[in-house]
């Protein structure tokens, strides 16, 4: 109970942050939708998408390695000045040589708001890093508030640069680079990193064993890419960018359970790591993979369900065809769940090359789909190939991990999933108004059922911690 109980308070500290500043991105929607044309919208989900991969490539994911070393060196000064010293040489050396190489490609391709993108690089790098050790060293809170601030920077530099301003894409990528700027200064001055930086204590031998961990967490990074974004880039080719804007926005809906996956993947990947060798090990997690796997499958079958009430609300209608490629998306959402959770498995086991084999395999397999089946199903065909290959990757990794520890999936499990998935789909496409409202009743009626167990012990749990109160 205690490690599960440290596992919830840590989500829950992390979740008040982050879902800050997802929520804060969700409910842009409308004022992305009204003031960007499809095109624009395409534009800038695509940069941020290259955004994204330049990241881990610059690092070299070293910010995989300053996490896992600080939470080894917790409580020793000494350690952990050594590690963030090595870790800052590192991080303004390799900024540094990625400054100018960028700066040169510019001079030869015309890459549109060139200095905004080399910026926003830039602090992504920085505050991508400082968060990590941030929770290397413990400092969950700080992890929180820097978030929060993230997302009210965000919202505030939006609707002065897109509404006011009238930028448009440029002030869409202007505010994703002042956010992560203020959340990386406000990070460096409140756990004082600056004060633990000595660049005397650079140890090429550290930085050696660093980087035997995180290098192969490289290809892992980018296949996730690949997994992620490759269809942005094949749309973009193939069908142009209006429909890339298209099946951005239907992504964005499915990224609400990503980025809750995401926010319980930060604290499971501490949990995973001190608990990897417990005497209770495979019960603990198999308890967390199905009490894990319950929650989002839920939440997937109850998205479906409220989409047909919410998307009109949310999104103006020249973007109306989006909402036809949103339920395999979700279900692909739900997948990554369990992939994610494998994930921090194989990481605490330091087993860092097996977690990039697997994700190649489904970057391949999410390509193949795209390539052969674009042409003739269109949008579908990116929807389908991330389901896809999600659910291949699932399945794998579940059944590799079974070498090395027995984790148990309730037996019942996938049979409801399957069904509840299939009915809710079904009413979803004929969107008939009485036949959505008997699908969202259901979904919440079967969550419930599914979940009980779960809600009735944090129930209590919170209720005993307020009555001690």
């Amino acid at each position: 109970m205690n490690k599960k109980k440290q596992l919830a308070k840590n989500t829950i500290i992390i979740f008040f942050g982050k879902v800050c500043t997802q929520l804060i991105s969700f409910l842009l929607l409308p004022l992305y939708t009204a003031y960007l044309a499809t095109n624009e919208y395409g534009i800038v989900d695509l940069i941020q998408t290259y955004v994204t991969l330049l990241v881990p490539i610059i690092t070299l994911e070293l910010e995989m390695s300053i996490f896992r070393w600080l939470i080894d060196s917790r409580g020793i000064k000494k350690d952990t000045n050594k590690l963030i010293s090595n870790d800052f040489y590192v991080l303004m050396l390799s900024l540094g040589i990625f400054s100018i190489l960028f700066l040169i490609v510019t001079l030869f391709i015309d890459i549109p708001f060139k200095f905004v993108i080399l910026i926003d690089i830039i602090v992504c790098v920085l505050s991508g890093n400082f968060l990590q050790v941030s929770r290397g060293l413990g400092k969950i809170m700080d992890f929180s508030i820097s978030c929060i601030i993230t997302g009210i920077t965000t919202v505030v530099s939006n609707i002065i640069l897109i509404v006011f301003c009238h930028m448009q894409a440029e002030g869409m990528i202007i505010s994703m680079a002042i956010a992560n700027g203020i959340c990386a200064l406000y990070l460096f001055i409140r756990l004082r990193l600056y004060k633990m930086i000595n660049f005397k204590l650079v140890d090429y031998k550290l930085l050696k064993d660093m980087y035997k961990y995180s290098i192969p967490l490289v290809p892992n990074g980018i296949s996730w890419w690949i997994v992620n974004v490759s269809d942005r880039s094949i749309i973009s080719l193939v069908l142009g960018a209006g429909a890339n804007g298209l099946y951005a926005i239907s992504n964005k809906f499915p990224t609400i359970i990503s980025s809750l996956t995401g926010i319980f993947n930060l604290s499971w990947s501490e949990s995973a790591l001190l608990h990897i060798n417990s005497s209770d090990r495979d019960e603990f997690f198999s308890d967390i993979t199905n009490t894990v796997i319950k929650l989002f499958s839920c939440l997937g079958i109850g998205m479906i369900a409220c989409m047909s009430f919410v998307f009109p609300i949310m999104i103006n209608t020249k973007y109306s065809n989006a909402y036809l490629y949103i339920p395999p998306l979700v279900i692909g959402t739900v997948f990554n769940v369990a992939i994610c959770l494998y994930s921090q498995i194989y990481l605490a086991k330091k087993m860092s090359k097996q977690v990039a084999s697997t994700t190649i395999m489904g970057a391949i397999i999410n390509i193949l789909i795209n390539i052969v089946f674009i042409k003739y199903i269109g949008l579908f065909a990116a929807a389908l190939s991330t389901m896809i290959s999600y659910m291949i990757m699932a399945i794998y990794r579940h059944l590799d991990l079974r070498k090395y520890m027995n984790i148990k999936i309730e037996s019942d499990l996938l049979i409801k999933s399957i069904f509840m998935f299939t009915f809710v789909i079904i009413c979803y496409y004929i969107n008939n108004i009485y036949l959505n409202i008997f699908s969202l009743v259901t979904a919440i009626i079967y969550s419930y059922l599914m979940n009980k167990k779960f809600l009735f012990s944090s129930f209590i749990s919170v209720k005993n911690k307020i009555i001690k109160r």
